[in-house]
């Protein structure tokens, strides 16, 4: 080595580098597992989703979610099955919110008061909406992180109120924060409100009762499969379908693909 410290120092270099390298892969390989698997726990254990049918308009198919064939009653209906824990029907809709002098764009979500459950989701301030909600149609709202500080910045959002397609709503909770999901999608730039207000009250409905989507949560993983196909049975017989007649819904096991991304 004291004869060849030229060599010697280019064989230690290579060394150290590639030993390096292995580190650094390792750490990144663990990094982007942990991540993956924070967003699969943070999007919910056990969850299906249960989407509307298509529906065709002027010779043009429109996609899964289009046709009113799901209804709040469905989701009734399938949180009394043993292998079901939980349902919360889903209607989303864009809309620009305002307080004050600040507005945000974000996503309005009219649900029941089982979706943080469902969904894994905490509160942090306040509480969530109640059934006597969801019957009056009251114009409640429980925000998002993302939209608290957007609107309110370091203001307490709590018995204020905000406008949402000029209606006044009046902010009972704030949720945890979330963060993204697997496709990116800021979970947190999310106001949630009673179902029957925003169908009747803020964006309306053509189908009374109709939803695009139920999020569905099995009593445990070892049941999923069962659940799906309870599921399935009950809409086919609640729908009246003919047995040789296609699925008017639409089944996904988000599990499964969270499951998929982490592999």
């Amino acid at each position: 080595m004291g004869a060849n410290r030229l060599r010697a120092f280019l064989t230690m270099l290579g060394m150290m580098i590639g030993v390096a390298a292995v580190i650094m892969m390792l750490a990144i390989g663990r990094g982007t597992q942990t991540t993956v698997e924070q967003s699969i726990a943070n999007m919910g254990s056990n969850l299906f989703i249960v989407l509307a049918g298509s529906s065709t308009s002027s010779g043009v198919r429109l996609g899964t979610g289009n046709a009113p064939t799901l209804t709040v009653d469905d989701g009734d209906a399938i949180s009394e099955l043993p292998s079901v824990a939980g349902v919360a029907p889903v209607s989303s809709f864009g809309v620009q919110l305002v307080y004050g002098s600040a507005n945000w764009g974000s996503v309005v979500i009219g649900t029941t008061p089982s979706y943080p459950d469902v969904a894994n989701w905490t509160l942090e301030a306040g509480e969530m909406f109640s059934d006597a909600d969801i019957r009056a149609g009251n114009r409640v709202a429980v925000l998002g992180q993302t939209v608290v500080k957007n609107l309110f910045g370091g203001e307490d959002p709590i018995g204020k109120t905000i406008r949402v397609r000029q209606s006044p709503f009046l902010v009972v909770g704030v949720l945890g924060a979330k963060g993204q999901n697997l496709d990116g999608r800021d979970q947190d730039d999310t106001l949630f409100m009673p179902i029957t207000t925003a169908q009747r009250k803020v964006f309306g409905t053509n189908f009374p009762g109709s939803v695009r989507m139920l999020m569905v949560k099995a009593a445990s993983a070892d049941a999923m499969p069962l659940a799906e196909q309870e599921m399935t049975d009950l809409l086919r017989q609640r729908h009246r379908l003919p047995d040789r007649t296609d699925d008017d819904f639409d089944i996904r096991n988000l599990t499964a693909a969270a499951n998929a991304a982490a592999e």
